[in-house]
């Protein structure tokens, strides 16, 4: 990747079209909580209208019954891409029940003392669902339920193949051009994924948004977080403690030695920790004392999902495929971007800045040069990270690279210059002003770090005293743009239909599901 210098080449070739950009799909996956009206997390059931967890495509939960998860399809612009995700939000928010809102911070709304209260999401009878409860209990176990209480924003972006195409066209190793489009797609995507690794802590710095947490969850870890308001902990300068230490971590995959280098190599390392012991595990035991199970399996990974990572290589599965085999069989189609706090001040959790923002960053990713990621480079990336997770906006908030220490503030700069005329190519090829207008909005938090969102939450959680009174703020004023939002009877009929459907396909499955689910699982184990 470039390094820091005065005057670095642009990285968008010559020969580029902005034409080539037509193609791009974006979609966005947002989780979220459902909180009670007294701030604690809810007890009740998946809203039945919203339809089955287990089979609606819009609508469904991750680890728990009560955490939310919005899956827009791929959409063509990012005006489409928030406009179905706030039909979504529109849709759900009609369903909740009793008062009960969607929690619009990332770090989970008030929790029991007792972690059995975060209820595993549950998806009927059939052994699939049933297996898909099994694999959040054996989360649980692993690591806690309270840390899968943790909502992000994942998002999804696809170049078309055109710009492939042209790129391998336009390439010196001829080894490179020999290539099929499918393997050379997989090549160009593993560099994106290699540098957007890279450059994480300017997605943290610039789009963090958790640098607070509520002091229920911290309940029963040690930790070094400091009072920031009665009932909420904070470290002075954080932005994104979501992707520290408290957040989604896990030591046992740090030892697997998965690496972006090339896909082959990444498909390896996946399935050598989904078919390895892991003594941690193991000695948590496969079945409780009454013989029912607690986890999938003492693996490493009990099933590929459960790897956690800034950003994934995708592809979409046919019937019968793993993750894995999509991306064996077809390739990478699209990459996973997973590094994103939720935006608290957006009732849909992200904004058009920030869709733009990372849109002109993925394209960067893939445009620079890209070197393989080897283990002394990643051990200063981490670093780099955690640097900016606990204390990205101290005044001496440094990042090293290339042997340097250099300022925060001067190494975004660097980037944020390097992709201004991405921007306006993106701007020219989709006819918008939206990638430059992002981009001013990310510099202005370069300029001013109390622009930032992080610093944005610290004042706003201390103007309203506490974690639940901010975070019940902003739910409040998200339920009245959800209410205002109007639905065309086509989109209503439309999500009707999908909760229907959905009900129906579930019932089919637990009719169909002849094999015990003792039996079905020793199959998988």
């Amino acid at each position: 990747m470039s390094q820091p210098e005065v005057n670095a080449p642009s990285v968008l070739p010559s020969w580029v079209d902005s034409a080539l950009f037509k193609g791009m799909l974006r979609g966005i996956e947002r989780e979220s909580l459902r909180m009670q009206s007294n701030g604690f997390l809810s007890q009740k059931d998946h809203p039945r209208a919203l339809g089955s967890a287990l089979t609606h495509p819009h609508i469904t939960t991750d680890y728990s019954e009560a955490l939310m998860e919005f899956i827009t399809p791929p959409q063509p612009s990012i005006p489409e891409a928030l406009n179905y995700l706030k039909d979504i939000h529109a849709v759900a928010h009609q369903h909740l029940e009793d008062g009960e809102k969607l929690w619009p911070l990332s770090m989970p709304c008030m929790l029991d003392d007792e972690e059995e209260s975060i209820r595993l999401a549950e998806y009927g009878t059939s052994n699939v669902g049933r297996f898909k409860t099994l694999y959040r209990h054996g989360l649980g176990v692993r690591y806690g339920r309270r840390m899968q209480t943790i909502s992000g924003v994942h998002y999804n972006v696809s170049f078309p193949d055109e710009l492939f195409e042209a790129l391998q066209q336009h390439e010196t190793d001829e080894a490179l051009k020999a290539l099929s489009l499918q393997d050379y797609r997989s090549h160009r995507y593993f560099g994106l994924i290699r540098n957007f690794i890279r450059l994480t802590p300017l997605v943290m710095f610039l789009i963090g948004a958790s640098p607070s947490v509520c002091k229920c969850f911290m309940t029963g870890r040690e930790h070094h977080l400091l009072p920031l308001v009665s009932g909420t902990l904070h470290l002075p300068y954080a932005t994104a403690l979501r992707m520290g230490r408290f957040g989604y971590q896990n030591s046992a995959q740090k030892e697997l030695g998965i690496h972006y280098n090339h896909l082959s190599g990444y498909l390896e390392g996946l399935q050598k920790a989904v078919h390895t012991p892991y003594n941690a595990f193991s000695r948590l035991g496969l079945n409780d004392e009454q013989g029912e199970p607690i986890q999938i399996n003492d693996h490493v990974l009990q099933i590929e999902n459960e790897y956690y990572s800034l950003v994934r290589p995708k592809q979409v599965p046919q019937s019968g495929e793993t993750p894995s085999d999509a991306l064996a069989n077809r390739g990478v189609g699209y990459v996973e971007l997973r590094a994103v706090d939720v935006d608290p001040y957006s009732s849909i959790g992200i904004t058009e800045d920030t869709a733009g923002f990372l849109e002109v960053l993925a394209l960067y990713c893939l445009l620079q040069d890209s070197p393989a990621l080897y283990a002394a480079e990643v051990d200063v990336i981490e670093q780099n990270q955690a640097e900016v997770v606990n204390r990205g906006r101290a005044p001496n908030a440094m990042i090293f690279e290339h042997d340097q220490q250099i300022e925060i503030e001067t190494w975004a700069n660097y980037y944020l210059a390097e992709m201004q005329p991405l921007a306006e190519a993106l701007n020219q090829g989709l006819a918008t002003q939206l990638y430059t207008d992002a981009l001013l909005r990310m510099q202005k938090r370069i300029d001013e770090v109390d622009e930032t969102l992080s610093a944005q939450v610290i004042q706003d959680t201390l103007t309203h005293n506490g974690t639940w009174s901010f975070g019940s703020m902003m739910a409040q004023q998200h339920a009245q743009s959800y209410e205002k939002h109007i639905l065309s009877p086509e989109k209503s009929a439309y999500f009707d239909e999908l909760a229907k459907r959905s009900l129906e396909q579930q019932q089919q499955l637990e009719q169909e599901c002849t094999q015990s689910f003792d039996a079905y699982l020793t199959a998988y184990r």
